[in-house]
């Protein structure tokens, strides 16, 4: 197939543009850079080095023999060109990561606000009109995230973006389905819910295909593509805005740092192994929805966890002191967390767990890279409030000078 995979330059774009060419597709990468930009608005880099991404493509070439188109385009605010781009080349799948994608970075100011919600959902919206326009007939994988559900405690599994409802008629009970109702906790996670609602209507209107594909917590480094060179590499976030938490408390653990649990550490979150997450895009494309279906939604995780549950198991295992910092988001204490998988478990994904020798993995990158980490940009420090914003800690250490007066 011919695959444009938009975002192509990120965190999880960057495996599956390998993943996808390394099965035989022809991939196109669309993006902006814009996650490079915002590495240097926040004055931290990648724990991991990363080259350009023209760099990174040739490398690929040379590795494998397979080339990886680059496509310099801002889907969000070049409309025309990049309806002129679907025009030209025709893809067959169009893979969707092009959107802001920290919870954290967005809930920073009203700045970050407004540039998330003006990004996330003007890129969806022009993906969407740009293929009714264009009459092409692509198959849309979205990376959208568990974080529409919310974190409630209803202590009920949450099921694949449909609930099965009765409503009270005159005429009696009627069933129906409708879309899980959507409970964001953060900006982002409400440009994801808006993401929802625009695919239902143009499934419904225009018959475009789509698949929405709800992630957990990404965790871990290498697939099997990104070792085959040390210029493939994945960019690996540690920071407070972009690090993911399991991540983050491995970085933690390798560089004698506080495990930062904030809160009671209560949350339960679902997560997902990188080599997974490209699995399962790998999988959803080759399930597409016909024209005319409504929205295929999978959950796309494989475990859950309590967030201070990973921290003592890290800690037991590095001997890395654990802190409970006071909590930078706005959320309940505890939940619990029940999540149904069932569709990519039928379509023969065979889950990756938190085992030892992939967190010693991430543990020996951190390790290797630690001359590279900012420890002041450790801490999470954006807060959704500004109530909360006060009470943020931002010196777990202790190592902020005091007065001696």
């Amino acid at each position: 197939m011919r695959i444009a995979v938009l975002g192509g330059d990120g965190f999880v774009g960057w495996p599956t543009c390998l993943h996808l060419s390394d099965l035989g597709h022809e991939v196109h990468i669309i993006d902006n850079l814009s996650r490079r930009w915002i590495d240097a608005e926040l004055g931290v880099q990648s724990l991991t080095p990363m080259d350009s991404i023209q760099e990174r493509c040739r490398i690929w070439m040379e590795v494998t023999g397979r080339k990886l188109h680059f496509h310099l385009l801002n889907v969000a605010t070049e409309y025309e060109r990049f309806r002129g781009w679907l025009t030209e080349h025709q893809p067959d799948a169009i893979i969707h990561f092009a959107e802001q994608r920290a919870a954290p970075y967005s809930m920073k100011t009203d700045r970050h606000k407004v540039y998330t919600v003006n990004n996330n959902v003007s890129a969806t919206h022009n993906v969407l009109a740009a293929l009714v326009e264009t009459g092409i007939d692509a198959h849309l994988v979205h990376l959208g995230t568990m974080g529409v559900y919310g974190y409630s405690s209803i202590g009920a599994p949450i099921p694949e973006g449909y609930l099965d409802v009765e409503i009270d008629t005159p005429n009696g009970k009627k069933e129906q389905q409708i879309l899980y109702p959507t409970r964001p906790g953060s900006v982002y996670h409400m440009t994801k819910s808006l993401d929802q609602i625009l695919f239902q209507f143009y499934a419904q209107n225009d018959g475009l295909r789509i698949t929405d594909l709800h992630q957990g917590i990404v965790w871990g480094t290498h697939t099997d593509q990104t070792k085959r060179h040390v210029q493939l590499i994945n960019r690996f976030d540690y920071d407070g805005d972009y690090g993911t938490v399991l991540n983050r408390f491995l970085i933690q653990a390798a560089i004698d740092y506080p495990l930062t649990v904030h809160g009671t550490g209560g949350q339960t979150r679902a997560f997902i192994h990188i080599r997974d997450s490209v699995r399962c895009i790998e999988l959803a494309l080759g399930d597409a929805p016909k024209a005319g279906e409504r929205v295929r939604i999978f959950n796309q995780m494989t475990e859950t966890h309590r967030v201070r549950d990973l921290a003592q198991m890290i800690a037991a295992q590095t001997g890395a002191e654990v802190a409970f910092l006071p909590n930078p988001r706005k959320e309940a204490d505890e939940n619990e967390l029940i999540v149904k998988n069932d569709q990519f478990l039928a379509l023969g994904l065979e889950p990756t767990t938190l085992a030892e020798g992939l967190l010693d993995e991430i543990v020996d990158v951190a390790k290797k890279y630690a001359h590279r980490i900012d420890r002041k940009r450790v801490p999470a420090v954006s807060a959704w409030t500004r109530d909360i914003a006060a009470r943020i800690e931002t010196d777990p250490e202790g190592k902020r000078l005091r007065s001696v007066s």
